[in-house]
């Protein structure tokens, strides 16, 4: 089988979907290559992550990275969450065919993008470099 119990359970049932109205931090990041898009929303109090949304526009490897995602950082304090690494969205779930690795690559910077929205918001300083540019190239390590 081409993907894990896991994979399948979190796109045919995904978690923590739809969108947040009033959220602390929205970030959104896509990959035009593959035509995945991936807007996460998070409500933040006391530097917790107290909940989460997502909306995917994606393939079911996409959509179950965003869902498991969610998942691994509601609760969790921000700098807790800034850990996440795509690595570890595909442990997760039992991992990923290596040519989807990209999809839990778009997760983690899809949570990066709305601590980083909710650091500008808050005016909170921060440190660039947590928050620069992957490129797709290091999914396929």
């Amino acid at each position: 089988m081409l993907y894990s119990e896991k994979v399948m359970d979190h796109f045919q049932n995904p978690r923590n979907v739809g969108k947040m109205d009033d959220a602390d931090g929205i970030g959104e990041v896509g990959n035009a290559k593959c035509g995945d898009i991936m807007k996460m929303y998070i409500k933040v109090s006391n530097g917790v992550i107290t909940d989460v949304k997502f909306n995917t526009f994606g393939c079911g490897s996409a959509i179950a990275s965003s869902s498991m995602a969610t998942e691994m950082i509601k609760g969790k304090p921000i700098d807790e969450a800034l850990q996440l690494t795509n690595k570890a969205v595909a442990e997760a779930l039992d991992g990923l065919p290596p040519h989807k690795m990209h999809c839990s690559v778009l997760a983690e910077e899809a949570v990066r993008a709305a601590v980083k929205d909710y650091y500008d918001k808050n005016g909170i300083a921060y440190n660039p470099e947590d928050f620069r540019e992957n490129s797709c190239a290091h999914c396929h390590e």
